[in-house]
Order: structure tokens, then C-alpha cells, then sequence
């Protein structure tokens, strides 16, 4: 196992070093700054670059950032969802907004109530809010494990990678890093409840997010196992009640508790199951760079396997890994997605740890590049040549 730069007595976290969770939360209250100067940083990428275009196109800022599957979520928050899939003949004709997952429209939805703006303010509103929540979920997450210089270049190596554009748009990945980080963080601290109830919120924002789910079964396990701590059992039920809550809506609104399923299927996700890599490896052997989205998941994906490379020679916790590889599994057993730069983003553990134990020439040098593509896909993004 190679040294960790930057951790606290090889992995150790506060909570097992046995101090008190009111002081550990004094103790990280002070550096509130840090991870919003980082997702200052990252939000001003975005937005210059998204300007940019926007001159190019001749296009509003604001109708770039609710582009994609923002306009889903917002058609939620505003009419609700409907009753039925379309059924048209083709899979586009046949999208509709039940192949998306509650909690963001409810959060868009309850701010346009209280204060009457528009949708795509309230949006706007609810995205920089959950952005905010989760860059200090993520530090007070990495901190945990990690020295001050070391959360640090993990976080920003979180916020300022390529997808790092979702956390600006009208989408759901602030809300699921914030659920996940609390959770673990919390799962090590054997706050069984509250651990499952923020895991709960990654389940209700997106299907990803169930991930969330993994790290609370294997805590109770391995608390069940050691030492007859059955009350963790309350930390992988209560992990489940933002997914089931949202399945068991479908049934009573759309007629059966897999609508989700079959929205998916019909509009986006048909095809076997597996499929995604291999399909995008094989695009870009027969036409090339012709289609900007085939190269750019053949990219993630060797991505993800040289910072699995770095993640498994790390003292991390199994929960930290259950998430982590739980995640990766949902992109490649897609038919369609398999890994893209927005399933890295949403596996925040494994770029923040990664990010923490690179030496300060190869942290440098990665951050350079995940920047530089932050600034491309940005841009891209804002055109219909790459799906964010």
C-alpha cells in the first residue's frame, strides 16, 4: 500500500480517535471559507465559459444553464408529473419527465412557493444552495481523513473537474453529494439514523444515488457482526425511504411502482444492459471523433480505471469503497451511459481521495487537466454536440 499523503494516522477519523462530535464539528467550523472559495472558483469557470458561448451562439446565460435535463426537472417542479409514457415510435418522441427522480423539482418547487420568482430563478436558487451544502458536506467528509493542504486539492479536484458544470446547471448532483458525504461521514461516527436519512436524500434525487445505499448496508453489517449493534439496521432502512417513497408515488400516480423503469427504457435507456463502454469504445474505432460524446466516455473510463489504480492503494473506509465502486457499477451496467465525466463527479469520494494523496507535482498537473476539460465540455455543453 503506498504512503497517503496528507492523512491523519493512516485513514484514522476523528470520530475513532475517540473525539467528541460536538468538538469535531468546532474544530472544522473555522474553515467554512475553504471549500466555498474552491466552489467560487469552480461556479466562475463555469459561468465565464458558459459567457463565452453564449456570445458565440448568441444565446442567454441563464437558457444555456437550463438546458438538457434541467428542462426536466423544471417541467416537474412547475406541472407535476404526468400519468403515462408516450408511446410515439421512436425513443425521443417517447421521453417524458417520469424517467426523473423527485427531490430537486420538490426543492425548485417549495422556492417558488415561498418566494414567488420565476421557475428557472427558483432553480437557480436551489442549485446554488445544494452546491453550497455539498462542497462543505465534501470537506467536512475529506477533512475527517484528511490534513488541511490535503482535503483541500481533494475538494478542488471534486468542483473543478470536468463535470463540475452540473453543479451550475438546473441538475441534481449537488443534492446527491450532499447526502452521500454526510452520510459517510456519519456512518463513522455510528449515527446510524441521521447516516440513513442523508443517504435517503442521495436515493430520492437520482438513481445513482442509490448507491448511497451500499455503505449503509455494509456498516451494519460489519456492526452486526462485531459487535451486536442491531439498531444500525436503522441506517440501510432508512437509506431507502427516499427511493421507495418515490416508487410507491409512481404506483399510486402512474399505475406501477416500476414506471420509473419503463420511462427509462422507452426514452433513453433501450438496449441491453452492459453495453454502454463497449458501445462507445466501438463508435470511436469505427467513426472516430465524428460524435464529440463516444470519445469523451472512452476518456472517463480510462479515467476511472487509473483512479481506481490510486483509490485501492488508499486507507480509506469499506463504506467509502462500497460507494465508490457502486457507482461505477450503475455506469457500467448501463445500456447507454456507461462512465461519463458526470458519473465521476457523483463518485465525489473517489476523485476527493485520489485528489488528496496525489503529490503536489502530480496533483498540479491532473488539476491543469481537469480544468482545461472543465472549460471544454463547458462549452460544448452549451451546444448540441455534447449531452452533459
Amino acid at each position: 500500500m503506498v504512503a497517503d499523503i496528507g492523512t491523519r494516522d493512516a485513514g484514522q477519523s476523528r470520530g475513532e480517535k475517540g473525539e467528541p462530535f460536538g468538538d469535531e464539528l468546532g474544530a472544522v467550523a473555522h474553515e467554512w471559507w475553504r471549500p466555498l472559495a474552491i466552489l467560487l472558483a469552480s461556479r466562475l469557470t463555469v459561468l465565464a465559459m458558459v459567457g463565452v458561448a453564449g456570445v458565440a451562439l448568441r444565446r442567454p446565460v441563464s437558457s444555456i444553464l437550463v438546458g438538457w435535463d434541467a428542462k426536466w426537472y423544471l417541467m416537474i417542479a412547475s406541472k407535476g408529473y404526468v400519468h403515462h409514457i408516450p408511446n410515439l415510435g421512436t425513443a425521443a418522441r417517447n421521453q417524458c419527465d417520469l424517467g426523473f427522480f423527485p427531490l430537486l423539482p420538490l426543492l425548485i418547487r417549495f422556492i417558488h412557493v415561498v418566494t414567488g420568482f420565476a421557475w428557472s430563478t427558483s432553480g437557480f436558487i436551489a442549485v446554488s444552495c445544494t452546491g453550497i451544502t455539498a462542497s462543505l458536506a465534501l470537506w467536512w467528509m475529506l477533512r475527517d481523513r484528511f490534513a488541511l493542504g490535503a482535503t483541500a486539492r481533494g475538494l478542488g479536484l471534486i468542483l473543478l473537474s470536468p463535470c463540475a458544470l452540473a453543479l451550475s446547471y438546473v441538475y441534481s448532483e449537488g443534492m446527491i453529494l450532499t447526502g452521500v458525504a454526510l452520510s459517510l461521514f456519519l456512518l463513522g461516527r455510528k449515527r446510524w439514523l441521521l447516516a440513513g436519512l442523508a443517504a435517503s436524500l442521495a436515493t430520492a434525487a437520482d438513481p445513482v444515488g442509490c448507491a448511497a445505499i451500499l455503505p449503509c448496508a455494509l456498516a451494519a453489517y460489519f456492526a452486526i457482526r462485531d459487535d451486536r449493534e442491531w439498531k444500525s439496521l436503522l441506517a440501510p432502512v432508512a437509506s431507502l425511504i427516499g427511493v421507495t417513497s418515490f416508487f410507491g408515488y409512481l404506483w399510486i400516480h402512474a399505475g406501477s411502482p416500476l414506471t420509473w423503469f419503463d420511462a427509462q427504457r422507452a426514452g433513453w435507456q433501450g438496449g441491453f444492459y452492459g453495453l454502454g463502454v463497449p458501445n462507445a469504445i466501438w463508435s470511436v474505432m469505427a467513426h472516430g471523433f465524428h460524435n464529440v460524446n463516444p470519445p469523451v466516455k472512452v476518456a472517463s473510463f480510462l479515467i476511472a480505471i487509473w483512479l481506481i489504480v490510486r483509490f485501492v492503494k488508499v486507507a480509506v473506509p469499506p463504506t467509502w469503497r462500497a460507494y465508490v465502486y457502486g457507482v461505477l457499477a450503475f455506469g457500467l451496467l448501463s445500456p447507454i451511459i456507461g462512465i461519463t465525466p458526470r458519473i465521476l463527479l457523483r463518485d465525489g469520494p473517489l476523485l476527493g481521495t485520489v485528489g488528496a494523496t496525489l503529490d503536489r507535482f502530480r496533483y498540479l498537473l491532473v488539476l491543469a487537466v481537469s480544468i482545461f476539460s472543465l472549460c471544454a465540455l463547458t462549452i460544448l455543453a452549451s451546444t448540441p454536440k455534447w449531452t452533459p
